[in-house]
């Protein structure tokens, strides 16, 4: 039909717009789900907002959600007209113009990319399309999709498309009201509202000029324009942003000038009282699915995702009220431990006299005070000391009260924390989570993000060296001063470690009774044989993946780990040697029950079954030899009201009892809890008040006798399970019955140690923690 058209380059013409309208309809139907998914009218009159994530427990209880519905639409008059003039002027100059694609700003867009000047030529609309409609994500997309020019090609005429649909059903106004209130302005905020309550405490129709420069400027890049983040860099934005608006006549001169002269002007005091939904554990599953969210192309916070954990809610319950209960009681005794004095003091016991200065200079707002106030230390300290109406946790909940930043520092800075979890190692999974005290005043989670010394947590992995090596439980070691020479960085070192009480014993100790008891010098001497490289590689193997320094002091935990770590290496000694991956997520459907993606348990073998056997064996030691640092569990009658209940564990406390730690390994489950303050300047002063014996392993008693006593757990005592293969090792050595001596106060049970100990074992102070030492030998 086109010969008849003579004149040929008219033909062409038409042969290219026939062609062009018939490219058009095949995106618009989807011809042969080539192109994917383009929005109808339908749903151009009844937009989908977000649809947030639900998040449940194994059992099937909600326990979290992801939504942005908090972002508080607002209505046009309500916006004020600097926004609008400041959108309109940096976004889509000709916005007035065109219905919905501007040909004459893409064209020319497309000339000034050529010349280097890359710009780009989307109009609001079709921002708005990309925004609202998701235009360009895989879900949208087709088989055309991997095929790059033709790939973005399409993306551009599905905006085009979608944007004159828009246009068609919504007036300008409108078209700018939905725009503004589904924007994103970067942390974590959504639409205008939000967003100028966020950074000015304004509703969006105060926002003055020099504020709507800096907001709309932000929608560039919300991270790079960032105002609390990048100061600098948005200042410059805001700039253009009001240069724009000065070139296109919604600034004159003089107003122009002035907003030029102001500075950002933050104001970060609004709180909104919507917490939606946060939690410790809301936050480590959105940490957890991170990579499959971006590698499937999906949000949490739109595609209205259910995602099922491995939490257990009764478990979950019972660890959150076991941390509750004694926290509560260990915040007691710190304050009690120190008084009015203030308990930030270096390793000399001296007090860190800027401890406060250097707190403040840590915090987001110095910078932006340092900017305003041009590096006035003065007017800065007055801010800082200048007395406000806030809210503050207290054990007793929430107080009100008047406090300075300084006070704030000075009061949170002696709160104890903590972090705890539980794994069953058996289906690697996760069967609680508890990151600390309380997640809206303290939401940085110390089972995984934060990393502290183990202090003698981490002796276990010196002996499953040994065990795996070519000793027995039975090998013996003398209790007795040790000198280790080594080189660290090219420089000659001499390590000489202290037992926690200074003293030596100078008695032969089987590897088991060492262990049990955690000594420290036979701990040495026992690195020194096996070799500190080779225990950083089993560390590294059992599930350690934080970085290590090999050095003699690595098996009395002198290197940071986090709490989840620490639970997966210990999980793989009651899997049978296998490692596991642990599970917190099974399961992911769609809203219509569509199961997405299923999690499955990965499991490596990286010990044989009897060296993993021989290792809760020798967990037992901490309960059953003679001095024993698991004793403690002997005062929680709720743990032995079976007497066949066996339980494995290790306590550790790093110097100077900064950092408390308990293992603990029944015959199903592992759980690993951490107390301290957040700064390691805060600490406990002695033993008796900051070991993990006192500090963490209450909480983990606590939390087990609440297991126990609830049927409908699925726990039960007893004992731990018999060797899975034929032990050819020696590992039956009971330990000599030692008489107490009244007279010392670490005096030691009379207990054989290859029995289940069913009466209280003589309480000892614990040795579980590295020695002090002078700063720079290392822990």
């Amino acid at each position: 039909m086109f010969r008849r058209i003579k004149n040929r380059f008219l033909r062409y013409f038409v042969i290219f717009i026939y062609f062009v309208i018939l490219f058009f309809c095949a995106i618009e139907l989807n011809f042969l789900n080539l192109f994917g998914y383009s929005p109808d009218m339908q749903d151009i009159r009844n937009p989908s907002m977000s649809v947030g994530s639900q998040v449940y427990t194994a059992d099937g209880k909600l326990i979290g959600q992801y939504y942005r519905e908090n972002r508080s639409p607002v209505e046009f008059n309500k916006i004020s007209p600097n926004l609008v003039n400041a959108l309109i002027a940096t976004e889509d100059v000709r916005f007035y113009h065109h219905h919905g694609v501007d040909f004459y700003s893409f064209f020319t867009s497309i000339l000034s990319t050529a010349k280097g000047d890359k710009r780009g030529g989307s109009t609001i609309t079709q921002q708005l399309a990309k925004n609202l409609f998701e235009t360009r994500k895989k879900k949208s997309q087709g088989f055309i999709k991997h095929v790059p020019f033709i790939r973005t090609l399409v993306y551009k005429c599905k905006e085009w498309l979608t944007a004159f649909k828009i246009e068609h059903v919504y007036s300008k106004q409108e078209i700018l009201t939905l725009y503004l209130n589904t924007v994103p302005f970067g942390n974590n905020t959504f639409g205008i509202k939000t967003a100028t309550l966020k950074y000015f405490d304004k509703t969006p129709d105060q926002v003055n000029p020099a504020e709507a420069a800096t907001l709309i400027g932000m929608l560039k890049a919300t991270s790079t324009y960032n105002p609390i983040n990048n100061p600098d860099r948005s200042l410059d934005r805001r700039n253009t942003v009001l240069s724009q608006m000065e070139k296109n006549g919604y600034l004159n001169k003089a107003d122009y000038d002035a907003n030029m002269a102001k500075p950002i002007g933050l104001n970060l005091s609004y709180v909104d009282d919507e917490s939606n939904g946060d939690s410790y554990l809301r936050e480590a599953v959105e940490r957890w699915l991170k990579k499959w969210l971006k590698d499937n192309d999906y949000d949490l916070y739109t595609d209205g995702l259910k995602i099922y954990t491995t939490i257990d809610s009764r478990l979950q319950q019972y660890a959150e009220e076991a941390v509750a209960e004694k926290m509560k009681m260990l915040q007691k005794r710190f304050d009690n431990v120190w008084g009015s004095k203030n308990p930030w003091r270096d390793f000399s016991g001296n007090e860190i006299k800027d401890f406060v200065l250097k707190s403040e200079e840590n915090l987001p707002i110095y910078k932006i005070l340092d900017r305003k106030f041009h590096g006035d230390s003065v007017q800065i300290k007055k801010y800082f000391e200048t007395k406000k109406r806030m809210k503050v946790f207290t054990w007793n909940g929430e107080k009100d009260t008047t406090f300075s930043s300084v006070d704030s520092i000075r009061y949170y800075a002696r709160i104890l924390n903590t972090g705890m979890m539980t794994i069953e190692p058996s289906t690697g999974m996760i069967k609680d989570w508890v990151g600390g005290i309380d997640y809206k005043y303290f939401n940085y989670d110390h089972v995984n993000q934060a990393k502290r010394q183990a202090g003698s947590t981490f002796k276990p992995f010196a002996y499953v060296t040994a065990l795996d090596n070519g000793f027995t439980p039975c090998d013996k070691f003398t209790d007795k001063p040790v000198t280790i020479k080594y080189v660290d960085n090219g420089k000659q070192e001499v390590w000489q470690p202290n037992n926690a009480d200074f003293r030596f014993s100078y008695q032969e100790m089987s590897l088991r009774w060492a262990m049990g008891k955690s000594v420290n010098s036979i701990t040495a001497q026992l690195t020194e044989q096996v070799g500190w490289d080779k225990i950083v590689q089993y560390a590294h193997k059992l599930g350690i993946e934080s970085p290590l320094k090999s050095v003699p002091s690595v098996s009395l935990g002198s290197n940071d780990v986090s709490v989840y770590e620490m639970v997966r290496a210990y999980s793989t000694f009651l899997n049978k040697g296998s490692k596991i991956d642990p599970l917190l997520v099974t399961k992911i459907t769609d809203q219509d029950g569509n199961v997405l993606q299923e999690f499955t348990l990965k499991t490596e073998k990286v010990l044989s079954e009897e060296t993993a056997w021989l290792m809760l064996y020798m967990f037992r030691g901490g309960m059953e030899e003679p001095g024993g640092t698991s004793q403690a569990l002997w005062e929680y009658p709720g743990l032995w009201k079976k007497e066949s209940n066996q339980i494995g564990g290790k306590t550790g406390t790093s110097s100077h009892y900064v950092d408390g730690w308990y293992m603990g390994i029944t015959k199903d489950l592992v759980t690993g809890v951490w107390v301290g303050a957040d700064d390691r300047s805060v600490h406990f002063k002695d033993s008796e008040t900051g070991e993990g014996s006192h500090t963490a392993l209450p909480i983990f008693a606590r939390f087990m006798e609440k297991v126990y006593a609830d049927p409908k757990s699925g726990y039960t005592p007893g004992p731990f399970p018999k060797p899975w293969v034929k032990i050819t090792k020696e590992y039956d050595c009971p330990s000599p019955r030692i008489s107490a001596d009244t007279t010392e106060t670490d005096s030691l049970g009379d207990t054989p140690a290859d029995t289940t100990l069913t009466v209280p074992a003589v309480k000892t102070p614990s040795q579980d923690k590295p020695e002090s030492k002078p700063p720079g030998q290392g822990d």
